[in-house]
Parts: structure tokens; C-alpha cells; sequence
């Protein structure tokens, strides 16, 4: 997997590749992250990347012609038959707020743009003359977009094969399954007067994957009822979250 970010500050993702999960995944050539100074593609000898608004009004805008260079030159780093198939991300509070579908497409992509949007926000013609998906990562504005693309990339690289675990562990997570994750326990057994649950001690198997199943049922619809709505219910699990007051369209 292979990631082209655009940035007005290429040294913030250091602390992505070389640290942690990513930057064993980046030593070990599974994933390829190149932060790519835009200002080195400004027009003029002072390397300038934004200028006042046409009409008017606070902050500044991030000029086209730098961008639009910077997303060409790494176009031609990507291969011809690859091109269509790589996303142009620009991060921005304005953008599709990122979801697991939204990071299963760029894992199938086999590279992935990104701009990381700064000051007021970038010229329009960024946006509709170049950028194929607007991602944000929540309703709320940051200083920057490198932290949003970090996020981007650590979230993709996961489906990586050999960057994390088993594929079954990752599809597993919480969110990917659609439901949020069960409760974890590990030893001691009994810990300030806090006890393991003894379904999970039993050996039972089949009675603990019901019992997980359950605690996932429960905590998605206390925290996150939104899910249940197009997550992939049984007829036992609509029956269950029935009885726990669940009402949801085909309850």
C-alpha cells in the first residue's frame, strides 16, 4: 500500500513511520508513506503556497497551481494501469466524515493521494477540478489536515496483509464488524473486587461466542444505535435487542 500525502509540513508524519505499528510496517516495506512538501512546487522563489481571498474575508486560501503540480508529480509515480484506481483525498471539515466503508475502499485502491487542507481551506477548483473523495474526521476543525491523514493511514494500513495480526482479528475489530466490540477481560481472575465473568473460564465455546455476541448487541445500543440500523442482524440478535427495548425498522 502505498500513500502520497501533500503537505505543508512533511516532518509532522515522522512520527507516523517511524514509531509503533506503521513504522514496522513501513521498515518492512508493507507500507510506503511519502510526505511531500507542497511549497516546493510554488510558482515563485518564496515558496508560496496561499494567498488572500478573491472578495474578501478572514484567512487565507491554498493556491491551485502548487497543488495541482504536487498531485501530477505523484500521479507519474504511480503506474499508468493504477492511476484511475488511486483516490485524491483532501481532508477537510467540510468532507464525508470517515467511516469503515469509507476506509475498506482505499484499501482496495492500490495507492492513495491525500492533501492536507490548511488556513480557510483550499481554491475551489481543488475541489472540483481535481480531488476525488473530501474526508473529514469529525465535526470539528483542527489546525491542520495532517493529523486527519495520519488517521487515514493508520486506519487503511490495518488491512495491509502482515501489518496487524490475522486478517480475522481485524475484521473482528470493533466497528469493522459492524457491531462494537464485546468486553475484554484478561488475568488476574479477580481483580479490586472486579470478577471475570465465568461464562468466559467455562471452555464452553459455543456459550461464549453467544455471550460476546450479546455484550456487543447491548454496548452498540447503548452507545451507538446509529450502527444497529445497517449493521447485519439476525433474526435471534433483532429478537434480543427487541427485549432490551430496541426499536429499531425491522425490530
Amino acid at each position: 500500500m502505498r500513500f502520497h500525502i501533500l503537505t505543508l509540513f512533511p516532518d509532522a508524519f515522522r512520527l507516523l513511520t517511524e514509531y509503533s505499528i506503521i513504522g514496522r510496517a513501513v521498515d518492512r516495506g508493507l507500507v510506503s508513506v511519502t510526505a511531500t512538501d507542497i511549497r516546493q512546487f510554488a510558482t515563485d522563489r518564496h515558496g508560496t503556497a496561499d494567498d488572500y481571498q478573491f472578495g474578501g474575508g478572514p484567512g487565507m486560501v491554498m493556491k491551485p497551481e502548487p497543488v495541482f503540480a504536487a498531485v501530477d508529480t505523484a500521479l507519474a509515480d504511480i503506474p499508468a494501469n493504477e492511476r484511475e484506481q488511486t483516490p485524491i483525498v483532501l481532508t477537510s471539515p467540510q468532507g464525508r466524515v470517515l467511516n469503515q466503508r469509507l476506509v475498506d475502499e482505499f484499501a482496495a485502491a492500490p495507492a492513495t493521494i491525500i492533501i492536507c487542507g490548511h488556513y480557510a481551506g483550499v481554491d475551489e477548483r481543488i475541489r472540483t477540478g481535481m480531488i476525488t473523495h473530501e474526508v473529514s474526521i469529525g465535526d470539528y476543525v483542527l489546525t491542520g489536515g495532517e493529523l486527519a491523514a495520519m488517521v487515514i493511514i493508520d486506519a487503511v494500513s490495518r488491512f495491509v496483509p502482515d501489518v496487524v495480526g490475522s486478517e480475522e482479528n481485524v475484521r473482528e475489530d470493533s466497528i469493522t464488524s459492524g457491531l462494537l466490540q464485546h468486553p475484554l477481560y484478561t488475568r488476574p481472575v479477580e481483580f479490586r473486587g472486579m470478577d471475570t465473568p465465568e461464562v468466559l473460564r467455562s471452555g464452553n465455546h459455543a456459550e461464549i461466542e453467544r455471550w460476546r455476541r450479546r455484550q456487543s448487541l447491548e454496548r452498540t445500543l447503548r452507545q451507538r444505535p446509529d450502527l444497529l440500523e445497517t449493521a447485519d442482524l439476525t433474526n435471534s440478535d433483532r429478537v434480543y435487542l427487541a427485549g432490551l427495548g430496541w426499536s429499531g425498522s425491522d425490530a
